[in-house]
């Protein structure tokens, strides 16, 4: 996918595999990507920003 392409938010629950619930509860911890105010109901992730969302969740291996 190209980095500057936009998921709505549901999108992006859905392809890091958790609940509408806790993408919310994240977002509001302040635990998640930066989004983008697409309008005044809808809000999307870019496809760049999940990419160093999810890198700076990485961890190391206790194994």
């Amino acid at each position: 996918m190209e980095d500057d392409r936009v998921m709505s938010f549901d999108d992006w629950c859905k392809l890091n595999c958790f609940s509408r619930s806790t993408g919310q509860r994240l977002v509001a911890d302040g635990k998640g990507p930066r989004f983008i105010q697409l309008s005044e109901r809808r809000k999307g992730v870019t496809v760049g920003e999940n990419r160093r969302w999810q890198e700076s969740r990485l961890i190391d291996s206790a194994a």
